[in-house]
């Protein structure tokens, strides 16, 4: 099963959350950018993965296109670990994290489907877990900076059956409004996306103690420094959450190793893609910390993640973005239902894009 070609598809797909356009990425977003990576095989099946594009979609393509497929187009489409582990020796000069690791992990997810594909199994079950089982997914809201807008994405959420909903702001106020609007005892989660050094860190988790968060995910700068992370952890015994800027499993076995985080949250399309996820639950198996997967995309790793997290012998909470996309590659199939979601049991990752989607959002990069 020799790999014939690797494709790329660009995707931009408008959405609404409520709220003004976000700001992340040095932009606002009011379309979703994905990319697809196609793979097919000589003969004739074909594998679908993502890599991580949100505002640097022509960037990770290129680096899909220029630097990755040439590698992979006739190689073994069966020998995952060890195309990519030369994939990532051969490429290590331009980065171990970052675009090179989002395009690795694009072909990652392709090679895993299909696998899952020539095997006749779901993605979970050539993992060891159990396809067609309900996994807990969390409303991850967008940052809004306003509290009572806030409030309102909070209490909708509830209304739809999430059972945890994650905010991504910097603000004491928002927090606030969020709890009231739960209520107590809900849990609630904060995402900040690396605003603060240390010394910040440790004075806002002192102000957020009384909100009862769940977790605090990623509050310094860098969000690599687990000396840091180790050390507000400690002080303040705040729950925390990292992972998600993290690539490879040597990365997250530093921040185990400092005794940084609570929650560990790799992300398929950012991580290596499946194989190194694996590796990277399997370290924090080891040392007895929940895996709580970044997943805030609607592609195929999306999927991806539902069958890992069906493999791991706890599994962890899903993220799910709390918007209204304009269209979705999968219908409705995979749409959260009383704040679970239920892992697709076709082979591979499952599911098929849509492909009359895909005419009609793509778009050149």
């Amino acid at each position: 099963m020799r790999i014939a070609r690797v494709e790329t598809i660009a995707l931009r797909i408008p959405f609404g959350h409520g709220g003004a356009p976000a700001g992340w990425g040095g932009r606002a977003w009011s379309a979703l950018d994905t990319l697809l990576v196609r793979v097919d095989t000589e003969d004739g099946l074909t594998g679908w993965g993502e890599a991580f594009a949100y505002s640097c979609l022509g960037s990770v393509k290129a680096a899909v296109d220029g630097m990755v497929a040439p590698i992979a187009v006739g190689r073994d489409a069966g020998d995952i670990a060890g195309l990519m582990r030369e994939l990532q020796q051969a490429l290590h000069l331009f980065g171990r994290y970052g675009i090179t690791m989002f395009a690795l992990s694009g072909l990652d997810v392709a090679l895993w489907d299909l696998a899952g594909k020539a095997a006749g199994l779901p993605l979970c079950r050539l993992l060891g877990g159990a396809a067609g089982r309900q996994i807990p997914t969390y409303a991850s809201l967008f940052r809004y900076g306003d509290p009572e807008r806030v409030a309102e994405r909070t209490r909708r959420a509830i209304a739809e059956g999430y059972r945890h909903v994650k905010l991504h702001e910097t603000a004491e106020r928002e927090v606030r409004a969020a709890r009231e609007a739960a209520g107590e005892g809900f849990p609630l989660m904060l995402d900040t996306n690396c605003p603060w050094t240390a010394e910040e860190a440790r004075r806002m988790a002192a102000r957020l103690a009384p909100y009862d968060l769940h977790w605090l995910e990623e509050p310094i700068f860098p969000p690599d420094d687990a000396v840091a992370l180790a050390r507000l952890r400690r002080e303040t015994g705040v729950p925390l959450a990292s992972g998600e800027n993290a690539c490879t499993a040597v990365q997250f076995r530093d921040l185990l190793a400092a005794g940084a985080v609570d929650y560990v949250q790799p992300s398929v399309t950012k991580v290596g893609g499946v194989t190194e996820f694996v590796q990277a639950a399997a370290l924090a198996a080891a040392a007895n910390v929940p895996v709580m997967p970044h997943s805030p995309y609607f592609g195929p790793g999306f999927l991806a993640t539902l069958h890992l997290l069906a493999a791991q012998p706890r599994p962890g909470l899903a993220e799910r973005f709390h918007l209204d996309l304009e269209a979705s590659l999968y219908g409705d199939a995979v749409d959260p239902a009383g704040g679970m979601c239920r892992v697709p049991d076709g082979p591979g990752l499952g599911r098929e894009p849509d492909p009359d989607v895909i005419r009609d959002y793509r778009v050149a990069a």
